[in-house]
């Protein structure tokens, strides 16, 4: 069988933690499909795949965002805080991607804010706890 699909092994797991995620091309797409007003022109297998790419994208910044509260004492109040955004990633990620304009457009907003609660991290003191 001839296949242009590579099966890659990871069984150190090492995979989603080492390679980068390409926070450019996920901010372009955000920026993109929230900056549509309207009907999008877009057929809906179009709109289920920028769905589903920004999915994808909520899902890997919801780990990045999980592993820099992980590095937090179990006390600070940044972590009470990601622990409700995370719950409601969770959410929102539990209900399949649909190809609307409305299903994309929530999944941009869950990757932006994602990535607003990633840098809140990133710049938490770790020596406050409340």
């Amino acid at each position: 069988m001839n296949s242009t699909h590579q099966v890659l092994h990871d069984p150190e797991g090492r995979f989603d933690t080492e390679l980068p995620l390409d926070r450019e091309l996920h901010q372009a797409l955000v920026k993109a499909v929230l900056g549509r007003t309207g009907d999008s022109g877009l057929p809906p297998a179009d709109l289920q795949q920028i769905a589903l790419l920004l999915t994808g994208a909520a899902r890997a910044v919801a780990a990045d965002v999980r592993r820099a509260a992980d590095l937090l004492p179990e006390d600070h109040a940044a972590r009470a805080l990601t622990d409700v955004v995370l719950e409601e990633a969770d959410r929102r990620l539990s209900v399949p991607a649909e190809g609307t304009a409305r299903c994309a457009q929530n999944r941009a907003r869950l990757v932006r804010a994602l990535y607003e609660r990633l840098d809140r991290l990133a710049a938490a003191p770790v020596d406050r706890a409340v």
